[in-house]
């Protein structure tokens, strides 16, 4: 198998990263639009992460969040965003670099990014991937509390929905044997 010098799978897994970007970009700008909300999922450990020392310790490794009913001001910047919320009723206030993001899901419309991203730094394999995420974003990460100004969901494992909107209880995605695929952006397109 030949090297690949040039790195496409970097070079995609940054585009995409450009994407959920330009999404929260334009959230922050304008709110959000119609039923859309994002579950993101994020390395906890990683560079330039900040995260209260409580929610550190609460998530060691990986934490997801949702942006729909309960969070305050978004702010994005090229290297990451910066957003406000809840957890068990004791506000917070994250910053979380965009490459430490390792999931962003839309249920509204059934979109869904996966970045995987492997140790080692050996040109000859792809130390990054892409890979479909489940149509069913994974259960939320925090109890939601009523916040003031845009609102949010947040959340982890067994959330119950306080807020005035019909909840729905986590969904547990189904997750495919043997790790993930790796699918073409064709598969998407309609058609």
């Amino acid at each position: 198998m030949a090297v690949d010098h040039i790195r496409y799978d970097l070079l995609t897994q940054q585009a995409l990263r450009g994407v959920v970007r330009a999404v929260l970009s334009d959230v922050a700008k304008r709110g959000l639009p119609g039923d859309h909300h994002f579950y993101i999922s994020f390395d906890t450990n990683a560079e330039g992460l900040r995260l209260s020392a409580r929610m550190r310790a609460q998530y060691p490794q990986e934490m997801t969040i949702v942006l729909q009913h309960q969070f305050w001001d978004l702010i994005v910047t090229d290297e990451a965003f910066e957003v406000g919320l809840s957890f068990g009723g004791v506000p917070e206030r994250l910053v979380v670099p965009f490459e430490a993001v390792k999931s962003f899901v839309d249920p509204c419309v059934e979109f869904g990014l996966r970045f995987e991203v492997e140790e080692g730094d050996d040109a000859s394999k792809p130390v990054a991937g892409l890979s479909a995420v489940p149509k069913q974003p994974p259960a939320a990460t925090a109890e939601p509390q009523r916040s003031r100004k845009t609102e949010t969901d947040t959340g982890a494992q067994d959330v119950e929905s306080r807020t005035e909107t019909k909840a729905e209880p986590p969904i547990e995605p189904e997750r495919p044997a043997g790790g993930g695929e790796v699918v073409r952006l064709d598969r998407f397109r309609k058609k």
